[in-house]
């Protein structure tokens, strides 16, 4: 089997506890880590020691070797996109983590300078991959359900931050640092070539930054349920990521577990209009009441965003550059989901804070 030897730019949460964690992990057999870059010195001596590779300060460091078939790059948010063109410009296949770039123009540049250079792109969005999301659109699909009517999607908790990720000035916020993971499934199950309508509020609360840390983001699309997503470091009973209301019932899903509610159509009381009033047997008023026969299934799921959706992930990047399949997650999805955060944003605009 032919492995891919990647190099990781930056040893952060993501780099270093996502990216490097799979690839040190069992699931990885397609996959040598070669390289590290981190303008930290005590991190990439931390990294020499733990992978035994090469380590730079600066990933331009890498330019000249041609025994890197993949780039990781966990940079800073707002370095993304200038160090993807960079590493594209130089004959680089790019992993890249999100937030992918700052807006729109910026993520067009970012693909456009892909497609110059015949590299691959993407953009790590795993959690299109995670186990309550396909299980979840794997019943719906089912039709158990009936037509699912509203998305409730919450990615919320309550926090209160300080780090860089709450600094506009480095691409942060919720709806970019988070934003991005349940943006993507709700633009998959509309369809990414919708025409989508966008309400959005944003609102700086418990953070110690200039960015958003609550987002109310209502979608809609012709034909299509509506999608209610909520993140909100303002929320402490926060029990669910999804709740979908369907028609003939309910699916509630968290990270590691779905269950869901319905009745049969076919088996349930015949009913039909009526415009008399309603009585009850003894002649009082009544409500419009019946009895259904409702069925409850509950699943216990394994793994989770940073484990099985990981692996599913590169498994999608190792079959395109090895086996040339198609991507299921592609820059042009990205580039769909950038025109609705950059309309999020243009709804809410928030004056931007200098760091002391």
């Amino acid at each position: 089997m032919k492995k891919l030897n990647v190099a990781i730019i930056g040893q952060g949460r993501s780099g270093r506890d996502i990216h490097g964690l799979y690839f040190k992990s069992e699931d990885n057999k397609k996959y040598n880590v070669i390289a590290i870059v981190d303008a930290i010195e005590e991190r990439r001596i931390r990294a020499k020691e733990e992978w035994g590779c090469d380590v730079y300060a600066d990933y331009r460091e890498l330019f000249g070797r041609d025994d890197i078939d993949l780039v990781v790059n966990s940079s800073f948010s707002h370095q993304h996109a200038d160090i993807s063109i960079d590493l594209l410009n130089h004959g680089f296949n790019v992993v890249c983590e999100k937030p992918f770039a700052k807006n729109y123009e910026e993520c067009a540049r970012v693909v456009d300078a892909a497609n110059k250079s015949g590299k691959m792109l993407n953009i790590f969005q795993q959690s299109r991959f995670a186990p309550y999301y396909e299980k979840m659109l794997e019943i719906i699909d089912s039709g158990v359900l009936g037509r699912p009517i509203q998305y409730s999607i919450s990615f919320s908790g309550f926090a209160r931050r300080w780090d860089w990720q709450t600094y506009q000035g480095y691409n942060g916020g919720e709806v970019r640092n988070t934003g991005p993971h349940p943006l993507d499934q709700a633009l998959n199950i509309l369809g990414f070539d919708s025409d989508i309508g966008v309400f959005s509020k944003l609102e700086r609360v418990n953070t110690f930054g200039d960015a958003e840390d609550y987002a109310k983001i209502l979608l809609t699309a012709q034909n299509k349920p509506l999608i209610d997503l909520e993140i909100s470091k303002c929320n402490a009973y926060s029990d669910y990521l999804y709740l979908v209301h369907c028609q003939y019932g309910t699916l509630k899903a968290t990270m590691n577990t779905i269950d869901y509610k319905y009745f049969n159509p076919h088996t349930a009381p015949k009913q039909k209009l009526t415009l008399e009033p309603l009585f009850t047997s003894d002649r009082t008023p009544a409500y419009c009441s019946e009895v259904l026969d409702w069925k409850e299934e509950h699943i216990e799921l394994e793994g989770t965003s940073f484990t099985i959706a990981v692996a599913k992930y590169y498994e999608m990047i190792y079959n395109h550059l090895v086996n040339g399949k198609e991507m299921e997650i592609n820059p042009n999805q990205v580039l769909k989901q950038f025109k609705v955060i950059d309309l999020i944003r243009s709804q809410n605009p928030l004056d931007i804070k200098v760091a002391e």
